[in-house]
């Protein structure tokens, strides 16, 4: 009998073929046995060897459900099984964690919570910010962004190194929570590269679409500085206190 051709499922976890592949291999097992396994220990009987292939392959993505009985029959965490998380949600599949887990660690409603999972906006109190980062092991980019505030920590940046840097440490510490010495740091350091490059290709023959150019490509990528200077600057800060 002839069976669909799986797709993708854009809405699923971001799944890594080639880690499930190895992981397999690792094992010694077919996509027999994978199969075979979800079917018994996880009462997934659609599951066939046929799927796993697709898996494996990238022509199909395993659902959340079906990403840890996956990760349950490779003895590894459902984290082992996917690319870089970035929504809520795949954080959360990442850890391994249920819905119900999370809203409870963080003292939130399990409706709430799904919702924010759901519509990707994030309206928690502080303190229910804070226990997140922690009940999902999140670093301080990862937070920003699943919270929904990468968008704004972007144009305070710009501004920052744009006009007078010392005017934004009080707003982007509304949004980063760093310590005020490193962040203060770190702004200096950004508004010097972006008035240096500035004030260079200017002075390489008076471009003004050169500088233009620059410019742009700087305060385009404003946060991929930010967050390289922050971790610098707390390094330097740490080996200073050390």
């Amino acid at each position: 009998m002839h069976q669909p051709t799986p797709r993708p499922d854009p809405s699923g976890p971001p799944f890594s073929a080639p880690a499930a592949r190895r992981l397999r291999a690792g094992l010694g097992m077919g996509p027999e046995h994978v199969a075979h396994g979800m079917r018994v220990l996880y009462g997934l009987p659609h599951v066939t060897p046929g799927l796993v292939v697709a898996w494996e392959r990238g022509t199909a993505h395993p659902t959340g459900p079906e990403l840890t009985a996956l990760a349950g029959v490779l003895w590894c965490s459902p984290g082992d099984l996917i690319g870089r998380p970035r929504t809520l949600r795949e954080h959360r599949v990442a850890r391994g964690l249920a819905p119900q887990d999370v809203a409870r660690a963080i003292g939130m409603e399990p409706r709430a919570y799904l919702r924010a999972e759901e519509t990707d906006t994030w309206r928690g109190t502080d303190r229910q910010t804070a226990a997140l980062a922690e009940a999902l092991g999140l670093a301080l980019p990862d937070l920003v962004a699943v919270t929904g505030r990468d968008g704004e920590l972007a144009e305070l940046l710009r501004s920052a190194v744009t006009t007078r840097w010392q005017a934004y440490v009080r707003p982007v510490a509304k949004v980063v929570p760093l310590d005020r010495p490193v962040l203060e740091g770190v702004l200096r350091r950004l508004h010097r590269d972006y008035q240096g490059r500035m004030a260079a290709t200017l002075g390489w023959g008076g471009g003004s679409g050169d500088s233009s150019d620059s410019g742009r490509a700087f305060l385009d990528r404003i946060a991929e500085h930010f967050w390289a200077a922050a971790e610098g600057r707390a390094a330097e800060t740490g080996n200073a206190g050390g």
